[in-house]
């Protein structure tokens, strides 16, 4: 699709890089059968205690019934509170509620707990007044109903933290801490001293490769060891079994972080930020910040939404059936041009790389002259990037035209309408060799237009720039971000300019 230079979204929930060096290929676990660069799909509940989430959900759920029982009476009708309770999960789950930081109080979550509580009331007295106007709720009980269950939902969650904290004691998970002394090691030194939160440091990574330090003297011997290599790190997460990374610094500082990050993320790790990491563009604290004995930290949402979730497939949808519908007549007119100028063979399949590493066969018109040696339909990309186009093949190629037998692949599932650029397995194993971070622009199908397209990266552009973007539109995913890619792609497709 034709291109041009704007600015970087701004709702993007991870912070691209400046300046990104080469990264080293960093694997924190144990080596795939395959040789294939491939990342599998996000596992959910990342950054979660899972363990806490289900006492949790149990202690609300029996503080709305206990409020409902003292309020509502016995005899009140059951499909009432539970729609009210099913309401109040939902309200909690999306406001975080069940996803506690490594210090969560009940006082904390008061607030939060009671206003979304007074809703779900609130609604249940207009429900309940509508249906029984004989049993409608007084002012008076309302209040009650609003206290009562913030009361009992403050003291089950008590509770539940209480016992939260008495287990990580008793069993603290693996952690490593990731940035510069001496910031890594004083948090490493808190998290020793204090059980409490759960982690139990196992080792330091600095934010940047370096060789390897010389042999420990006795002296040093109890401190904890610096992992400076992938190999380190990997026996480290395998021999520790290591379930939390700390990063004392933004994870996307520079490219070596943020390969760390994704490796990380790979495994499955809960992620956190402490210290300078955890705050909101280097100012404010993230509205959800907890503290490690003083240090800010909060969970990292590393689980992007779930890429080729039913939101997104459904968008899909909903615009490629119809366009290619609408489009028909003018996909009829673009092979009968391409046949009586340049003969038969007017669709070109190229063998692509998709989501997970899984390959497709992509379709485009061809573009290319019969003359050139380029003409079957089957042919890699590569071949047909570099070949001289007819001068049809140039109008559709201007015009974005050849692309429109993709929205074919777009609705068997095998790409997007937005997403990383399709690429040929050959050209995805070269350019994986000195760009670790392009082989995780797979997490996502391929997309007919991106983020990188908008932005002016074409067939021509750095591997490193067309990464760094489309690790990033992943990252900061969101529907609208969708819906504004397309937006400007066909604002570029108006104005008619070149690939």
């Amino acid at each position: 699709m034709t291109t041009e230079s704007t600015d970087a979204p701004r709702a993007a929930r991870v912070r691209p890089p400046s300046a990104v060096p080469r990264p080293p290929a960093v694997a924190v676990g144990p080596p795939r059968a395959s040789g294939r660069a491939t990342l599998p799909p996000p596992r959910p509940g990342r950054g979660l205690r899972r363990r806490t989430v289900a006492p949790l959900m149990a202690a609300d759920c029996l503080a709305a019934a206990g409020a409902a029982l003292l309020v509502l009476g016995p005899d009140a009708p059951p499909a009432l509170p539970v729609a009210a309770l099913l309401a109040l999960l939902l309200l909690h789950g999306r406001a975080g509620l069940y996803r506690p930081g490594p210090a969560p109080t009940a006082l904390g979550d008061l607030p939060a707990l009671l206003g979304r509580g007074a809703v779900c009331w609130c609604a249940t007295a207009a429900v309940l007044a509508a249906v029984r106007p004989d049993r409608a709720l007084s002012p008076a009980l309302l209040v009650l109903a609003v206290s009562a269950h913030g009361v009992l939902v403050c003291g089950g969650r008590a509770a539940v933290y209480r016992a939260r904290r008495d287990l990580a004691r008793r069993r603290p998970r693996a952690a490593l801490i990731v940035g510069a002394d001496p910031a890594a090691r004083q948090l490493a030194a808190v998290l020793a001293a204090h059980p409490e939160y759960g982690m139990r440091p196992v080792g330091v990574v600095p934010p940047v490769p370096v060789p390897p330090s010389p042999p420990e003297d006795a002296t040093s011997r109890t401190a904890l060891p610096r992992l400076s290599s992938p190999q380190d790190i990997a026996r480290a997460v395998v021999q520790h079994t290591v379930r939390d990374a700390v990063f004392t610094l933004p994870p996307y500082a520079d490219a070596h972080t943020a390969a760390l990050l994704r490796s990380f993320v790979d495994q499955g790790s809960a992620i956190w930020l402490a210290g300078a990491a955890a705050a909101r563009e280097g100012r404010t604290p993230h509205p959800g910040t907890d503290h490690l004995w003083g240090f800010a930290c909060r969970p990292l949402d590393t689980a992007p939404p779930r890429h080729g979730s039913w939101g997104k497939r459904a968008l899909d949808l909903t615009l490629a059936a119809p366009a290619l519908a609408a489009l028909a007549p003018v996909l009829l007119g673009c092979a009968l041009a391409l046949r009586l100028a340049d003969g038969p063979g007017v669709l070109l399949r190229q063998e692509c790389t998709g989501r997970g590493g899984s390959t497709f066969t992509r379709l485009t018109f061809r573009t290319l002259r019969r003359g050139d040696g380029h003409g079957a339909t089957t042919a890699p990309p590569s071949a047909v990037d570099d070949a001289p186009a007819s001068r049809v093949g140039r109008l559709l190629r201007r015009t974005s035209l050849d692309a429109l037998p993709q929205l074919w692949n777009v609705l068997r599932g095998e790409m997007s309408l937005v997403g990383p650029s399709p690429e040929p397995p050959c050209r995805v194993r070269l350019v994986t060799r000195h760009c670790p971070e392009y082989a995780d622009r797979h997490r996502m199908p391929a997309g007919i237009t991106g983020l990188a397209r908008v932005h002016g990266l074409g067939r021509d552009a750095s591997a490193e720039d067309r990464a760094r973007f489309d690790n990033l539109y992943i990252d900061s995913w969101s529907l609208w971000q969708d819906i504004g890619i397309l937006l400007r792609t066909a604002a570029l497709l108006l104005r008619l300019e070149g690939r």
